[in-house]
C-alpha cells in the first residue's frame, strides 16, 4: 500500500468532490460535473483552476457533435499525480478516522 498524504489542495470539501467524481471516469464534461456538483460555472471554473495550478487535472476542449453552433465541450480529467494525491489524500482520511467498528 502506498503512503498517506494530507493534501490541503484537495482537501477542500468542492475539490474534494470534483476529484473524487473525476476518479471514477477517464473525463467528465465540465457541465454534468458543475450540474452534479449543483454549483455555478464561477464556481467550478475556480476550484478547476486551483486543482490544474497543483497539476492535478487537465482540461481540454473538443468541439460538441450533438450541437449545430460553434460551443465546444470542455472535459475535465485527473492526472497521473491527481490520482495518485488523491488516493494519498483518502488513505489519511481514513488513518485520521480510524478502524471502523
Amino acid at each position: 500500500m502506498r503512503d498517506a498524504r494530507f493534501d490541503e489542495t484537495i482537501h477542500a470539501p468542492l475539490r474534494l468532490r470534483i476529484c473524487g467524481l473525476l476518479r471514477r471516469v477517464d473525463r467528465l464534461d465540465f457541465a454534468l460535473l458543475r450540474d452534479t456538483l449543483g454549483v455555478s460555472d464561477a464556481t467550478l471554473s475556480k476550484h478547476v483552476r486551483t486543482l490544474s495550478d497543483a497539476g492535478y487535472v487537465t482540461s481540454r476542449k473538443t468541439a460538441s457533435a450533438g450541437r449545430s453552433d460553434a460551443r465546444r465541450v470542455m472535459w475535465l480529467a485527473l492526472t497521473a499525480a491527481g490520482r495518485t494525491a488523491f488516493d494519498a489524500h483518502v488513505r489519511a482520511l481514513q488513518e485520521i478516522a480510524g478502524p471502523s467498528s
